[in-house]
């Protein structure tokens, strides 16, 4: 049956339907259906990135801010059945160590169970992605829930199992950047290119950064040393403009829940504005960037060794092949052991969350000048106000809590990297990191107690400058990146120390970067991971290395104006998978590639169309439909290393058109 129109009092005569004509306010409807479809193009406008972006940066924003307040709250709980079990040291020490080996357990289980890409923190993993290699299902929706559940037990068990949260977090922030990018591309009816994805992912990692320490110019830079192989200065603005939106909305979430009285920094310092550090105390700061530099060289080599150890020992090869969450729960039981307050955990500030070990580590005061002559007592719970009192013990001193935590949280570290769960690894390298130059400053301040003497005025050393130093050299050190010492400054809200940690830094970085893989780069190269390495020689003899060095001469190529029976002897006398081919036999042109089983299947199949007797050449075989693959890259004998790198870091990243 005919749909029955009508005509509308007042129109030209065009016939609409009943249903329209009878319909509640069609203009308004109208109207509203228009707005939305205006809605809809702006929205998913091909070249317009703001509403992905600031959408971006928000939604990350607020999965951090609720990943921290349901976090705060089950560790509150934690410390809650810690106090409340009684004096009995059995109940207590179970309640210590059951909550973190539960904790962990499941989130082995569970993130392996979803999927086998949630372990770990994900940056070596994208990092090989952001240079052309493709890894199917990285970036599928459904790691994100696996990924989200797993991160969030892992960092419910605090300070005792000792990790963090930043690589996971940039792989969240990847991950929905690439399900936004599949929702716009499906909304507008159009495939999204490889080099707008590029662009979207590498801003999406800058986000990651940004919303957890709420520093968007470091988690800018950060994403491009640690995750760009081949950064475009076009997509330069998209990280920034992503990463300002979600630190800001990061922030506000905090006022909001009247956790802040107004957008600060997260680790507020107070250190002094008018002369912070003497003149000769830069020497010091240098000599500490070295000092990170060689323990950071000696933390990458035993943690990419004792991974492979880990991978190829016969017992914890079979343990993480048939029951990750066991090795999981047995590592945890060691770590929290360790920690345990009354135990071991009393000289290493094990009470102390991830947060309050850096606030106490940036104290403005020299804890060794205020023991001298006083003996604080240990609290029955953390002083807010004086959380270094956990660093302090009567026989050790304060050298010797930070030395013994320097220590044990240092293999700690390497044992919690081979777990298989959702993990960070940059937060607990910050941490050691300042509890070195914290090490060094106490040692200066009591070598110092006045101060040094500068142009007759006397200044006392502030151990915490030297902690924030240690912490941005020793990070930066590990990661191979500068954005540390930025990064650092955005956390503090104090640039009041920018030349001395820069140069701790860059002295750190020239020690490790001649040394040791960094430490993303380490686990690539222990996960077989396919990505293409840096050039490791950085001496001026480098340059020269042209690729004619590594240019192997001897290879069999076909041309165009080949008889058959030439090309038949070179295929059954070879075995190689590709053909190089030319021109012709006298230019040597390249033109392109043939497929060894192409040209087998071309051979075997004559055309009905060639006369008997007749000389046929590979051309003839090629017009006739045989594929061959063009040339996209092609390298003189005089072609560097560096040209070389470069062209290839283009080929797989290409830029987007403006």
């Amino acid at each position: 049956m005919e749909e029955l129109v009508g005509l509308r009092e007042g129109s030209s005569g065009k016939p609409v339907t009943l249903q329209e004509l009878w319909g509640p306010c069609p203009r308004i409807r109208r109207g509203i259906r228009g707005g939305l479809e205006w809605l809809k193009e702006r929205l998913f406008r091909a070249r317009e990135d703001w509403y992905f972006l600031v959408a971006l940066g928000v939604l990350m924003a607020l999965i951090s801010y609720a990943m921290n307040f349901a976090i705060g709250r089950v560790v509150r709980a934690h410390k809650w059945l810690y106090r409340e079990v009684g004096d009995g040291h059995l109940l207590r020490y179970l309640s210590w160590t059951v909550y973190p080996v539960a904790l962990l357990s499941f989130s082995s289980g569970f993130s392996q169970s979803i999927t086998p890409f949630s372990g770990g923190s994900g940056l070596p993993e994208l990092k090989t992605m952001l240079s052309g290699v493709v890894l199917e299902n990285y970036l599928d929706i459904k790691n994100f829930g696996a990924k989200v559940v797993g991160l969030s037990c892992t960092l419910a068990t605090g300070s005792t199992i000792f990790l963090g949260k930043v690589g996971p977090f940039v792989h969240l922030s990847v991950m929905i950047s690439a399900y936004l990018g599949r929702v716009r591309a499906k909304a507008v009816g159009d495939t999204e290119s490889k080099a707008k994805e590029v662009e979207m992912l590498s801003a999406a990692a800058a986000v990651g950064v940004a919303t957890v320490f709420a520093a968007p110019f470091s988690g800018v830079l950060f994403s491009i040393e640690v995750m760009s192989s081949h950064f475009s200065v076009w997509n330069y603005w998209r990280g920034f403009f992503a990463a300002t939106c979600g630190a800001f909305m990061f922030r506000l979430l905090a006022v909001f829940n009247s956790e802040q009285e107004t957008i600060t920094s997260i680790y507020k310092t107070r250190f002094r504005v008018d002369v912070p550090f003497d003149l000769p105390e830069i020497f010091f700061f240098v000599a500490l960037g070295f000092i990170c530099g060689i323990l950071s060289c000696v933390y990458l080599f035993c943690q990419r060794n004792f991974l492979r150890f880990i991978k190829t020992n016969r017992y914890t090869s079979k343990l993480l092949a048939t029951s990750k969450p066991s090795y999981a729960a047995l590592v945890a039981l060691v770590l929290a052991s360790v920690t345990y307050p009354p135990g071991v955990g009393r000289f290493m500030a094990s009470r102390l969350s991830m947060a309050e070990h850096l606030h106490s580590l940036f104290d403005n005061n020299s804890w060794a000048l205020m023991t001298r002559n006083a003996s604080p007592p240990w609290p029955a719970e953390p002083d807010p106000q004086n959380l270094w009192f956990e660093w302090y013990h009567p026989r050790f001193t304060i050298f010797g809590t930070l030395a013994f935590f320097l220590i044990m949280k240092f293999w700690m570290l390497i044992l919690a990297t081979t777990i298989p769960m959702p993990a960070g690894y940059f937060m607990p390298i910050f941490i050691i990191g300042a509890a070195i130059g914290r090490l060094l400053g106490e040692a200066l301040s009591v070598a110092f107690p006045e101060g040094i003497v500068a142009g007759g005025e006397v200044y006392p050393i502030m151990p915490g400058g030297y902690a924030l130093a240690g912490a941005a050299a020793f990070s930066g050190a590990v990661t191979h990146t500068i954005s540390t010492a930025l990064l650092a400054f955005e956390l503090t809200g104090q640039i009041v120390h920018a030349l001395p940690v820069l140069m701790a830094v860059l002295a750190a970085n020239v020690i490790s970067q001649n040394l040791q893989p960094s430490f993303y780069d380490g686990t690539i190269m222990a996960k077989k991971l396919p990505y293409l390495p840096w050039i490791r020689g950085r001496q001026i003899g480098s340059y020269p290395v042209t690729v004619e060095h590594f240019m192997n001469s001897n290879l069999t190529t076909l041309a165009k104006d080949m008889p058959l029976e030439e090309v038949v002897k070179v295929v059954t006398s070879t075995d190689v998978s590709q053909y190089p081919l030319v021109e012709t036999r006298e230019s040597q042109t390249l033109v392109g590639i043939v497929e060894r089983t192409h040209l087998v299947q071309a051979l075997q199949t004559q055309p009905a169309s060639w006369a008997p007797g007749q000389e046929r050449f590979l051309q003839d075989i090629l017009a006739g439909g045989c594929p061959t693959q063009p040339v996209t890259l092609q390298l003189s004998p005089d072609t560097s290393l560096y040209q070389l790198k470069k062209a290839i870091s283009t080929l797989i990243n290409p830029p987007a058109p403006k």
